[in-house]
């Protein structure tokens, strides 16, 4: 069946809104066309979250269908593409994650956002600053990581430089295409900024489980800020205060957003499973039982909204759920409404409503 289809509205391309009609074949934009009495609703690039670890009551982690249910319940709110995104556990419970991920990426279906691949959060990250993450770090390993590469395509690992003190770890993903970001560490702004010039290209969920910036210890939130060009961060405005998420903004030039979702997303207040943990959804926050922040319920749609609520133009919001993150990990046919480019779309009206979403030209309503 060919996929063809258009779609009226106020487009966003990358040099900015064009009243007209966006036009796709075989699930690809052909052209945009310019045309007046065009729908007030805002056509904008599909949403990119490169690090998602749940939603829907399933996580990533539990293997088996929980893959396609996390890929149905963000595709729901405009998640068009997303990577996968593993915990800290047993080597054995990750294998199951990966193989997991790797079937769904290869074989999706309708309704789904797409499967880039995995962002691989730990085990290689440090003991001393888990956050949410069980007690199962390890150093970094290049055999064990052969291993992973055999089981599924893994586009992101998230590495604390006490986990491979020589950078050999960082070196060798570089190496292999993979983008490498610190995060769950405790290094200071020298080691952290040694890493950025070995490689790492952005930071986990900036501000959030890293040594903070201090006037005198900049930690790895100064080397961010002074030397990355990327870094993804939650904006649910609970993990990071707009305050600091304005300074992030106009320190680092493609911040760009992430859910860091759990099972929760999507679901009622009560209890949840997060990997080995048991987490608890009140309100917009997800929390261990001692308070800790447990990744979020964000959704990229929420996270849109906040980033304008806190005075982000539309255009600008979407650059940063979409485009800088495809952008960040090389998928220059996503989070872009360019001819060529898959036709991932959501429609949002005026009032920042969702309206409809489309994965590859096929609409979810």
């Amino acid at each position: 069946m060919i996929n063809s289809g258009e779609l009226a509205g106020q487009i966003l391309t990358p040099g900015g809104f064009v009243s007209g009609r966006i036009l796709w074949r075989d699930g690809l934009i052909e052209r945009i066309e310019k045309a007046h009495g065009a729908p007030e609703a805002y056509v904008l690039p599909g949403f990119v979250d490169l690090h998602c670890h749940g939603g829907g009551g399933a996580d990533v982690m539990d293997g088996g269908e929980a893959v396609r249910t996390v890929a149905a319940t963000h595709a729901a709110t405009g998640t068009t593409s997303f990577l996968a995104t593993t915990m800290t556990a047993p080597v054995p419970d990750i294998e199951k994650a990966l193989a997991a991920a790797e079937s769904v990426r290869k074989a999706p279906a309708r309704g789904e956002a797409t499967v880039l691949g995995v962002h691989l959060e730990g085990p290689f990250i440090s003991p001393e600053r888990l956050g949410a993450q069980p007690a199962n770090a390890i150093p970094g390993s290049i055999e064990l990581m052969r291993r992973f590469l055999d089981l599924a395509a893994i586009r992101v690992v998230t590495v604390a430089t006490e986990a491979d003190r020589d950078g050999a770890f960082i070196r060798y993903l570089v190496e292999a295409g993979i983008r490498a970001q610190l995060g769950h560490s405790l290094a200071d702004y020298e080691t952290a900024a040694e890493a950025i010039r070995c490689g790492c290209r952005s930071v986990t969920h900036l501000f959030n489980a890293m040594s903070p910036l201090l006037h005198r210890a900049p930690g790895i939130v100064g080397a961010a800020l002074a030397h990355l060009d990327y870094a993804e961060l939650i904006p649910d405005l609970l993990h990071v205060h707009p305050g600091a998420i304005r300074a992030a903004l106009r320190a680092i030039p493609n911040v760009y957003a992430v859910t860091d979702a759990t099972p929760a997303t999507g679901m009622p207040d009560g209890a949840y499973k997060l990997g080995s943990q048991s987490v608890f959804k009140c309100d917009n926050g997800v929390r261990l039982a001692d308070g800790t922040l447990a990744g979020s319920c964000l959704t990229m749609a929420e996270a849109f909204r906040n980033l304008v609520s806190i005075g982000l133009a539309i255009e600008e919001a979407s650059r940063r759920t979409s485009t800088f993150a495809a952008d960040y990990i090389g998928e220059a046919g996503r989070g872009r409404l360019v001819p060529g480019a898959f036709a991932d779309m959501v429609v949002i009206e005026t009032n920042l409503s969702m309206a409809d979403v489309f994965v590859g030209g096929t609409a979810l309503s």
